[in-house]
């Protein structure tokens, strides 16, 4: 085959048959396809988009470029993906909750992308915690634990791995079809039986409005499905983050406030939960979201979460005490000051890209590639929308490595937040099910 006949049917909108689309990601993954051909593909995509036959097929090829993971285990293996926010945490709570529950949770992560947080990053702030380990300790681990959040190692979808980095330089990254194929092909390559996917809408996502976000929800929806994984979506509000918090250690700080002090309220908690029960329908472990979530929610107040996420945390190099002692373990930042409110009145909206993009200029995230974080830095006690705040009241504390760096945060973080006399409607947490 050529990939030059291959880029010439996308462009003039003839159709791929799935051979042809196999040979391209084999082409991609082993180099035959070079750089030039895989971006003037990836703009092909981008101009005319897929069918979802094409897009299933490149899904399922970029998969198979590497390594395809089975599982021989007594019990569904599940897993969830996001497409990212500000606060986003569920993961951390998601995977060792369905471990007390009984199922499994082998769950593929990502770091820092953006505006936005990574899993991986959050995890990686407990000290002495590795999250790059090899496919055989990761079996291990999900055997004796029922979980473990880890990294990618480099034979998962290699085929993606390398037109992702192309997209990325060839303004081609918007894509949904290249979206969908690059999230799903590595989240298959895992081998779960089902998966729930958490499409966030609004200011602190990439999707800001509901049509996009709605078009990419169906398209990872039928594309999974289509792939053989048994997969739904619900699409979230992240016109707030989901925390008050912003920052790795901070998150984390949360994530083990609901495992081990009983704090049962939060969207955090109640989407994690929501999260939990779809999953379990989806794998045949339920036959009813809410009473699913309502024991997922026990395993936050009977502590059995709290002990799978605290074994899979010794598993990971992390400390064998962690649970008990996360308030002493987790790193603090040398400064901590309030940001006043600049005005009396009402939270009505808050720009949570700016929010996120505070945090990364602390050093919370990466400007670029390679760039190492401080887990201690970022916002917390955010005020959220309907919150009343008075002027010079705080919105938030910063925690910052330098005294410029607060001041850069304070003038940062009241730009993100439009304060005014009248009580707004609050967004629902859930905007819809997409299935």
């Amino acid at each position: 085959m050529d990939a030059r006949a291959i880029i010439a049917k996308i462009r003039d909108k003839h159709g791929l048959d799935p051979t042809e689309v196999r040979w391209f990601s084999d082409g991609l993954a082993n180099g035959d396809v070079t750089d030039a051909q895989a971006g003037a593909f990836a703009m092909a995509v981008l101009l005319n988009g897929l069918s979802n036959e094409e897009r299933v097929a490149l899904t399922m090829a970029m998969r198979d470029s590497g390594h395809v993971m089975t599982w021989d285990l007594p019990a569904p293996v599940i897993d969830k993906h996001s497409t990212g926010g500000i606060g986003d945490a569920t993961s951390l709570l998601l995977a060792p909750a369905l471990a007390a529950l009984g199922c499994y949770v082998p769950m593929v992560s990502g770091r820092g992308l953006g505006h936005t947080g990574g899993t991986l990053d959050k995890l990686e702030a407990i000290p002495g915690l590795d999250t790059e380990v090899s496919e055989h300790r990761f079996r291990e681990i999900v055997e004796h634990v029922g979980t473990a959040i880890v990294s990618a190692t480099a034979d998962i979808a290699p085929a993606d791995k390398r037109l992702y980095a192309i997209r990325d330089v060839t303004a081609t990254v918007e894509s949904i079809d290249l979206i969908t194929a690059s999230i799903l092909s590595k989240k298959l390559a895992v081998g779960h039986g089902a998966l729930i996917l958490d499409v966030k809408v609004g200011s602190g996502a990439f999707m800001k409005d509901l049509d996009h976000a709605e078009a990419l929800a169906r398209s990872l929806v039928d594309t999974a499905n289509g792939a053989g994984c048994r997969t739904a979506a619900l699409i979230t509000d992240m016109d707030q983050p989901l925390t008050t918090s912003a920052g790795n250690a901070l998150e984390m700080m949360e994530v083990m406030q609901v495992l081990t002090g009983g704090q049962a309220g939060g969207h955090l908690a109640e989407l994690s939960a929501r999260l939990c029960g779809e999953l379990l329908v989806l794998a045949g472990a339920s036959d009813d979201v809410d009473t699913s979530a309502a024991q997922v929610m026990e395993t936050f107040a009977d502590g059995s979460a709290a002990e799978r996420f605290g074994r899979m945390v010794a598993e990971l190099g992390g400390p064998a005490d962690f649970v008990e002692c996360w308030r002493d373990r987790l790193p603090a930042a040398k400064y901590v000051r309030e940001i006043p409110a600049i005005s009396d009145g009402y939270v009505r909206s808050i720009d949570g890209e700016r929010l996120g993009l505070a945090v990364v200029n602390l050093g919370g995230g990466r400007m670029k590639g390679g760039d190492r974080i401080d887990p201690a830095v970022g916002l917390s006690n955010l005020a959220l929308i309907g919150q009343q705040v008075g002027q010079g009241q705080p919105l938030a504390l910063v925690h910052a490595a330098s005294e410029a760096a607060v001041e850069q945060a304070i003038v940062s973080v009241q730009a993100a937040y439009q304060i005014g006399p009248e009580l707004p409607e609050i967004p629902p947490l859930v905007v819809k099910s997409v299935r």
